[in-house]
């Protein structure tokens, strides 16, 4: 035990959490041969396997699993540590990673981002734009943005806005086609949706609220799906602040075809007191409260 480093946990840590050694070096900005040697010297300094090494990864031990629950503490009490003694300028200094949906990411957050850099010159924000759910306990994220209130975890979570969606398409495209004037007027329409078995969230699933029809083009991805509508591929359940911003875009039967759904910003618990991410979370909403006009524009006459 006298040749026992605490850093190592650090290591031990994002290993446990990758589950592999490439992506838990990536996280931590070292190569993977230094977080493999870092491992094996502190199991041998605790003289106990932590992993099963197998071609799929790393997997905890039980001694790993029992381990694990003793370094988070630690974690924890080390960012607790950060956050009550860093000084203003160390606070705001570091990098900040926000996951959030490629739609809310991609086409609200990342042109509106940059001031926040410009404002705070050592902070590093790294965006990840990408249509899945991030794990803030295994430090996918430090800032989430989710489509629904987590109902487990030592997280925190606040409300961001509610956000309508309404059916767009092109007007070359509809000019192209009979009148739609019912719900009844969209068979044999083409439509553009979400891949089924990669929907990520349930309430991505409002094909049912168009009503009987199969999505000819599917894409995992908002973005993908907002340039499809827009090449004329289609019709296509968008979010009124994406769509709203492209002229070239229709709402088709929106008194009829209108749903809500929201967005919850998510931070955990141990990460909450920390300046940098407190700073940008509070960023975030105000950005979102200063243009809600965007998420619930008044409905279309």
């Amino acid at each position: 035990m006298a040749d026992f480093n605490w850093n190592d946990l650090r290591f031990f840590l994002a290993v446990a959490r990758a589950g592999t050694l490439t992506t838990a070096a990536q996280r931590l900005r070292a190569d993977h041969t230094t977080v493999s040697r870092r491992i094996s010297a502190l199991e041998d300094a605790l003289r106990v396997t932590l992993f099963e090494r197998r071609p799929s990864g790393f997997t905890l031990t039980p001694q790993g699993e029992r381990l694990k629950q003793t370094a988070e503490v630690m974690e924890s009490a080390a960012l607790l540590a950060q956050g009550m003694v860093a000084d203003g300028d160390l606070a705001l200094a570091g990098a900040v990673r926000i996951g959030a949906p490629d739609g809310f990411g991609s086409c609200f957050l990342a042109p509106r981002i940059g001031s926040l850099c410009e404002r705070h010159p050592e902070l590093e924000v790294q965006l990840v734009a990408m249509p899945r759910v991030f794990s803030l306990s295994k430090r996918e994220a430090d800032i989430a943005i989710s489509l629904s209130r987590p109902q487990e975890g030592r997280l925190y979570a606040r409300k961001l806005t509610d956000y309508r969606l309404g059916l767009y398409g092109t007007a070359a495209y509809l000019d192209a086609r009979p009148p739609i004037r019912s719900r009844a007027d969209l068979r044999g329409q083409s439509f553009i949706g979400y891949i089924d078995d990669l929907i990520f969230a349930p309430e991505l699933d409002y094909v049912e609220t168009i009503g009987e029809v199969v999505p000819r083009i599917k894409s995992s991805s908002l973005v993908a799906q907002l340039k499809a509508t827009q090449a004329g591929a289609g019709l296509c359940m968008l979010p009124a602040f994406i769509a709203g911003a492209e002229p070239d875009l229709v709402p088709v039967l929106p008194e009829e075809l209108t749903i809500t759904r929201s967005f919850w910003l998510i931070v955990h618990e141990d990460l909450r007191s920390l300046a940098r991410i407190s700073m940008t979370a509070d960023y975030i909403a105000d950005l979102v409260r200063r243009e809600q006009a965007l998420f619930l524009p008044p409905p279309a006459m």
